[in-house]
């Protein structure tokens, strides 16, 4: 378990308690709780692997040696002699916090006052050596199912009425996708950057928002805001379910802001999607009109793929990359940028462009030019506005080994909340929270993260302790035990 003096210190470095401390009203007699107890609590419930409820808090800090129990005010001095601190004392104080941090008309998202308190206590959570070791961060989203029943069928309210019905995946047998009342948990994992060394998987970022609302829309302004927290924003890692939403929901506000994005393309957003001054537009970039139609429409390698196939999958795409224009110039304020012909840069031989012909024939030839050149063909660069791919554009060429590679690293983000929801230490199904509302579940969620963080930090320590009393011995670094059959060839009859 993480010592109280850890969150202490997150907490004290965060600088929230005293921030918090001034939003609340002020009595006829002084709170024995403070707030930074109360978030010590909070932690050490999570810690401890216990559920998300008050008597849980309450229960952490009684248990407190003397000498905290006094140093934190759970007993303090009264009238009649020492008094330890009480359950109605703890709600008191969670509910004053709670209504701080609140909206005065709750819509399913967390006040800016909220998401600033769970973004510094998060930011904390990282140590110092860690903060500007990556940029990178895999993002995705989850369930968080509200402990209220739904709302009856034939209309009126419920417990939780800033919940929302939404929809999550199963792994059991059965339907593939299943309806839940609650909310979306979003979360940005820190990993290594592309060629860097290998950091510990720390959630950074974090917000929660109704199902009612996209959780994408709902986590940018989250994401984009980390730049002008002095947090400078690298690669961002998300699937398709990110990169298919409008490019003004995502792909436009990230790139803004400063982030290279790495995503998997929807099946809807992949191969040819028209065309610009006759270049054809496809997977994010433009390629010449006469590339091969089966190069343009060339998938992800299959997961179960072999070495034989990834080799000749990375040679097609490969050869794809010579029919792409190439970029000139970077884009300027309003988003412009220039892009040249790959016959002019050397990269395919084309009669169009007579001093690409002199070029050694291991280069793909176009053998039957367009009748009817045009501004792509004819031209020495050509100009592409904003709206030309910004919603499929991004860091490498899709679906290219290089992408392959980096985006390999978003499983980052599915380990970042298995390790959350890990039944063996915070299963966060329903019941985990029995408060309702948006602002006290993403307040414990908050200490969850923050609570998980130190373990991940206590993980890699002992790791890289590891490491270095083999190598002290001699012995290479300890790896991991990959499992050498798939699970479909197990199940395949003998």
């Amino acid at each position: 378990m993480t010592p109280l003096a850890v969150f202490e210190a997150v907490i004290d470095v965060s600088a929230v308690a005293p921030r918090i401390e001034a939003m609340l009203p002020t009595g006829v007699r002084a709170r024995q709780l403070e707030v930074r107890t109360l978030l010590a609590g909070m932690c050490l419930a999570q810690a401890d692997h216990r559920p998300a409820h008050l008597t849980r808090v309450h229960q952490a800090l009684i248990s407190l040696p003397g000498d905290d129990r006094r140093r934190l005010g759970v007993i303090a001095d009264w009238k009649h002699g020492p008094h330890l601190l009480t359950y109605r004392q703890t709600e008191r104080t969670f509910g004053l916090v709670a209504r701080a941090l609140g909206k005065d008309e709750p819509g399913g998202q967390p006040s800016q006052a909220l998401q600033a308190v769970c973004d510094d206590l998060l930011e904390a959570s990282i140590p110092a050596g860690f903060k500007d070791a990556s940029r990178s961060l895999a993002v995705d989203w989850t369930d968080m199912e509200s402990f209220s029943r739904p709302p009856p069928a034939k209309g009126g309210d419920c417990a939780d009425p800033e919940a929302s019905w939404g929809h999550r995946r199963r792994d059991s047998p059965g339907p593939e996708d299943e309806l839940f009342y609650g909310y979306y948990l979003s979360a940005g994992i820190m990993m290594p950057d592309e060629n860097g060394p290998a950091v510990p998987e720390f959630a950074r970022r974090a917000t929660v928002s109704s199902c009612r609302h996209d959780p994408v829309r709902a986590f940018v302004p989250v994401l984009t805001a980390m730049p002008a927290a002095g947090t400078p924003l690298g690669d961002v890692l998300g699937d398709s379910g990110y990169a298919h939403r409008d490019a003004d929901a995502w792909a436009l506000p990230l790139r803004a802001a400063g982030a290279q994005l790495v995503q998997d393309l929807h099946p809807h957003d992949r191969g040819p999607k028209g065309t610009h001054d006759g270049a054809i537009i496809a997977n994010g970039n433009l390629y010449c009109p006469k590339t091969p139609r089966p190069l343009l429409e060339l998938g992800p390698l299959a997961r179960t793929a072999t070495k034989e196939q990834a080799a000749g999958h990375d040679a097609r795409t490969a050869e794809l990359a010579r029919y792409k224009l190439g970029r000139l110039t970077r884009d300027d304020d309003d988003g412009y940028h220039r892009v040249q012909c790959p016959a002019v840069m050397g990269k395919i031989r084309c009669p169009l462009r007579p001093s690409s012909m002199t070029l050694d024939r291991g280069r793909p030839e176009i053998l039957t030019p367009p009748g009817h050149p045009q501004a792509c063909c004819t031209q020495q660069t050509i100009t592409v506005p904003p709206e030309v791919s910004a919603k499929t554009a991004q860091k490498h060429d899709y679906p290219s080994r290089a992408h392959r590679r980096s985006y390999a690293r978003r499983t980052g983000a599915e380990r970042g909340f298995a390790t959350a929801k890990d039944p063996a230490t915070n299963d966060i199904s329903r019941g985990w929270c029995r408060l309702m509302g948006l602002t006290p579940l993403m307040l414990f969620a908050t200490t969850l993260l923050v609570a998980r963080n130190q373990r991940i930090l206590g993980a890699w320590n002992a790791r890289q302790d590891d490491n270095a009393r083999r190598a002290a011995a001699g012995l290479p670094p300890k790896t991991r035990k990959r499992r050498r059959k798939t699970l479909a060839s197990l199940a395949e009859p003998p």
